[in-house]
């Protein structure tokens, strides 16, 4: 009984663990770090809400979305200036 409520546990902290992480990348317009925190869902037409390493958040209206080799870029609106962007993300 107490194994199988570790096994639980470790099992909870794991999935926690997984869904803290954030997917990384770079905004190639500004050349600042960026992140995706996970549970967004990032699809074409879409508003996704993005944590900028000089701005802070920001939201952007996702236009387009491209793997290239081991990296996705998604091409964005800045809900607020409506200036275009490419966001620049890490594929693993």
């Amino acid at each position: 009984m107490i194994h199988r409520s570790f096994l639980l546990a470790v099992a909870a902290a794991s999935i926690t663990l997984a869904e803290a992480a954030a997917w990384d990348g770079t905004n190639t317009t500004t050349g600042s770090s960026i992140e995706i925190e996970r549970g967004q869902l990032v699809r074409s037409g879409r508003t996704i809400e993005v944590y900028d390493s000089e701005h802070g958040y920001k939201q952007y209206d996702v236009d387009s979305i491209r793997r290239y080799g081991r990296s996705v870029e998604i091409e964005a609106t800045d809900t607020e200036t409506g200036e275009s962007t490419t966001l620049e993300m890490d594929g693993d």
